[in-house]
């Protein structure tokens, strides 16, 4: 077992932040969600795991008055059931209660590993929407039609659950988009 340390998100990490999320999100239904550069957020909000100079594990979150959300998780596939995850919301709970917040909330989609880790962590299922992509450019005439005579190769849209069944039957990429909500007071 690596030994690894959980602390604030330094700019020098950028790239092994990159490689630690694209690597965490290749398994899963996020497996597209692919991104240049670390995205900005508020200092102390910004947390990795680190083992021999390389993030291994990282959490950014954002506040918005009393509300927090996981903007990214990632664990890096050779370093998963460490207890990576679990000391990294523990302490992103502990730093948003000290600045205030009283709830955190997650979104992730229909991948059954990550929903059974977000409930072990107290999180619950609030509410849910579908994310569909129009993969073929038959699949997204399927999803819309243009006055200007556009011709749409592919699309990626949501909707709401309250077609599903019809969606998924029409469409080979459907996920449901969860929000995961978790008190902290």
């Amino acid at each position: 077992m690596t030994d690894w340390i959980v602390r604030d998100y330094v700019p020098a990490d950028e790239t092994s932040w990159l490689r630690c999320r694209v690597l965490a999100f290749l398994d899963t239904n996020y497996y597209d969600d692919v991104v240049t550069a670390k995205p900005s957020r508020a200092p102390g909000l910004e947390l990795v795991a680190v083992a021999d100079d390389q993030v291994i594990g990282l959490l950014d979150a954002s506040l918005t008055g009393t509300e927090a959300t996981i903007e990214t998780i990632a664990i890096h596939p050779d370093h998963r059931r460490l207890g990576i995850g679990r000391r990294l919301v523990t302490e992103i709970c502990t730093r948003l209660q000290s600045q205030g917040a009283t709830q955190l909330d997650a979104w992730t989609r229909d991948d059954k590993p990550t929903l059974a880790w977000y409930e072990s962590q107290g999180f619950t299922q609030e509410f849910r929407y579908l994310h569909v992509y129009a993969s073929t450019p038959g699949e997204a005439a399927l999803a819309f039609n243009s006055p200007l005579n556009l011709r749409p190769r592919t699309g990626f849209f949501h909707g709401t659950v309250d077609h599903e069944d019809d969606v998924r039957r029409q469409f080979t990429r459907v996920h449901s988009c969860r929000r995961f909500v978790k008190p902290l007071a």
